[in-house]
């Protein structure tokens, strides 16, 4: 009978060395906590899958046969690789607690949220060493050797990969009070034609962003609004920073915005055209092959995300 990868399995081939090294099936059994009957069918099922006796079994005995006997030290070789293979296994899961993690994020939330979220993290975690690749390319995970990438609103779903939902946040109107100071604030979408606007390219995309609004009241879909701008950045800190030194009124992510609209150095406007939320998600590889070092970091980013129910 010719043998494939599926005919033998390993825990008969545990059984017949350990029948052969314990010289009775009784034995054999209290050593791999089995019963006799349970070693016994184990051994009849691997003579039965081989089509080969392996041993002689007698009331008060058991022995090799001569094929048996030219094929124990196999079973031997395979029953120690298998274990070898355990140990190696479980070394490297106690290991996968400590290493490298890569993390891709865009450009402007790693340097305004990740850099200071990771270098608390890096404080409490020295075992776990950070990889941070800024970009605001959408990186295979797989090709990159990436381990975890952050982005924002809707992601194709990849084979083999899994989104999770961080959290949530709108994008907002901002001006400086140094831009405002006597000029007329504006009240809905229209008045913007009035002003200097700053504009965001999307460097993938090569267009610059819409900004999207939504009547008040109104639940229906958004208004989108193609800015007419005076300058325009492909950079999203970059595009900010103009709005802090008076530059103009730009459409920002409110994590970008959170900490100057606390302190006064820039002011939402058309706060009650605010569109709808948007999600920032992790993008990981499936959680079967996902390294504990990782599931370490994204519990870590979880209890700090950022804190905007404040600024609402």
């Amino acid at each position: 009978m010719p043998l494939t990868e599926l005919d033998i399995s390993l825990p008969q081939l545990r059984c017949f060395v350990a029948v052969v090294d314990a010289g009775s099936l009784a034995e054999a059994g209290r050593q791999l906590g089995m019963s006799t009957a349970s070693v016994s069918k184990a051994i009849a099922r691997l003579e039965q899958t081989s089509g080969v006796k392996l041993l002689h079994r007698s009331t008060h005995a058991v022995s090799l046969t001569q094929d048996g006997a030219q094929l124990i030290e196999l079973a031997r070789e395979v029953v120690r690789a298998a274990g070898d293979f355990s140990r190696s296994a479980g070394a490297q899961n106690l290991e996968s607690a400590a290493g490298w993690v890569r993390v891709a994020a865009p450009v402007a939330f790693m340097r305004d949220v990740l850099t200071s979220l990771f270098s608390e993290f890096s404080r409490e975690n020295p075992s776990i060493r950070l990889d941070l690749r800024a970009g605001n390319e959408l990186v295979d995970l797989a090709k990159d050797g990436v381990d975890l990438a952050i982005r924002s609103g809707s992601l194709v779903r990849v084979p083999g990969h899994l989104q999770t939902a961080w959290f949530k946040f709108p994008w907002v109107v901002c001006a400086s009070p140094e831009y405002l100071k006597g000029r007329e604030w504006p009240e809905q979408p229209s008045d913007l034609a009035a002003h200097k606007l700053i504009g965001f390219r999307n460097q993938r995309t090569g267009q610059v962003r819409p900004w999207r609004f939504r009547q008040p009241g109104n639940a229906g879909d958004a208004v989108q609004v193609a800015p007419d701008a005076s300058t325009i950045f492909d950079d999203g800190a970059s595009a900010w920073k103009a709005v802090v030194h008076g530059a103009g009124i730009a459409s920002a992510p409110l994590w970008l915005a959170a900490d100057d609209l606390r302190a006064g150095r820039a002011v939402e406007l058309l706060r009650d055209w605010r569109d709808a939320d948007v999600t920032m998600n992790f993008l990981r590889r499936d959680r079967r092959l996902t390294p504990e070092r990782v599931d370490t970091v994204i519990a870590y980013l979880r209890a700090h995300a950022p804190q905007l129910a404040d600024l609402f």
